[in-house]
């Protein structure tokens, strides 16, 4: 079976960063042990060494192997179980690190009041020239970074927001800060590859596959609190929805 496969939309060096993540994972590299050379790599993959080395520079970065010059290739590190993010619940990325034993650790990259674009102010359902409060974050968990995300909530109810620490929970701030019941989330999810800034906060090469995932939370009174946009790495992330029992429907559709 061929390691690269032709067909695959997937770049040719994601295809082979996962197979060395797979050959780690499953115990054939242990922690500390030497990878085959870049030329032997190549020619295993049928690859150019060009293709070889990015593939080994996605996996660098990651902080799954080392590279030593002159010596060759390392593993510094066991391949990460990817964080499971259930689309059931609201809950946060604190919350999904913190059943894995993972310590959580924030950077606020940007934060501020803003005029709202035009889709967040649609969706925030706010008055012409609305404000927004605007926070950009950068979530890590044991120095990876895992997500870039960007919040926007109404600027009148929540301008205090600016003067707290917002390294903790977003949704844990609104609830005991603002008294907010966070009632219901609609979220949407499609695959992005990453760009320009993301792709550097992120610490991964530009176009790595990622998701991309648009929250928009209500209160209990069905109020807009606040529109999430989040980038999640495609590499460190799997996304769990539980489906209900399948009805068949008691009225099929006639044809005429």
């Amino acid at each position: 079976m061929n390691i690269i496969d032709p067909d695959n939309p997937i770049p040719k060096y994601l295809q082979i960063s996962a197979w060395i993540k797979d050959l780690i994972q499953s115990g054939r590299y242990e922690k500390g042990g030497a990878l085959p050379s870049e030329v032997e790599l190549a020619r295993i993959c049928q690859v150019n060494r060009n293709t070889l080395r990015q593939a080994i520079a996605e996996l660098t970065a990651a902080g799954i192997l080392r590279k030593e010059k002159g010596l060759g290739t390392f593993v510094c590190a066991e391949t990460p179980l990817a964080i499971k993010h259930r689309l059931k619940n609201i809950s946060s990325f604190s919350d999904d690190l913190r059943e894995l034993g993972i310590r959580e650790t924030t950077k606020i990259i940007k934060k501020g009041a803003e005029e709202a674009k035009e889709e967040v102010s649609r969706k925030l359902i706010l008055g012409q020239n609305g404000k927004v409060v605007a926070i950009r974050r950068l979530r890590t968990g044991d120095k990876v970074p895992f997500i870039y995300e960007e919040s926007f909530l109404p600027y009148f109810t929540f301008k205090e927001i600016l003067q707290m620490d917002l390294t903790a929970s977003m949704y844990q701030i609104l609830y005991e800060r603002f008294n907010i019941t966070l009632a219901r989330s609609e979220q949407t999810i499609r695959a992005v590859n990453l760009k320009g800034r993301i792709a550097s906060y992120l610490n991964v090469p530009e176009n790595t596959a990622a998701f991309f995932m648009e929250s928009l939370t209500y209160d209990e009174n069905n109020c807009p609190v606040e529109l999430l946009y989040s980038y999640y790495r495609g590499d460190k992330y799997v996304f769990e929805v539980e489906l209900s029992r399948y009805h068949i429907s008691e009225n099929p559709p006639h044809e005429d």
